[in-house]
């Protein structure tokens, strides 16, 4: 029996993403996605939200349950355009949001990578 790891593998593979890629851009830390597989072990409802956020085209019905199709039909997608100003606003916000949240930690990832390098040169020395 497939579990939801073993469907977002297949999307993963589809979308011809390596499983690192698609942590990083779901957020999830390097090597969840295939420590999940590895230990069958279940994505978190914290991780599912974010699959969803940032893969709006995923059917989370197939991911969950391997019902109906990988992807969204173009009928059942939401058109942003058709909906309500002041969603468009909250979306946008939670959107701009998130993309700072994403760079703040790839800045802070990067920052801890640069001094442990300078550490270790000085170390060296």
């Amino acid at each position: 029996m497939f579990k939801t790891v073993d469907r977002l593998m297949q999307f993963i593979k589809h979308a011809g993403m390596s499983a690192r890629q698609f942590d990083l851009s779901i957020g999830a830390s390097n090597g969840y996605t295939l420590r999940m597989l590895k230990n069958n072990a279940s994505i978190g409802s914290d991780v599912i939200e974010n699959i969803v956020a940032t893969y709006p085209n995923l059917n989370l019905v197939w991911l969950i349950t391997g019902e109906g199709e990988m992807l969204k039909s173009e009928a059942n997608s939401l058109n942003f355009n058709q909906l309500p100003k002041e969603k468009q606003s909250e979306i946008e916000q939670i959107i701009e949001r998130k993309i700072r949240e994403r760079q703040e930690r790839e800045l802070r990832s990067l920052l801890k990578d640069v001094t442990d390098e300078i550490n270790a040169m000085e170390g060296k020395n």
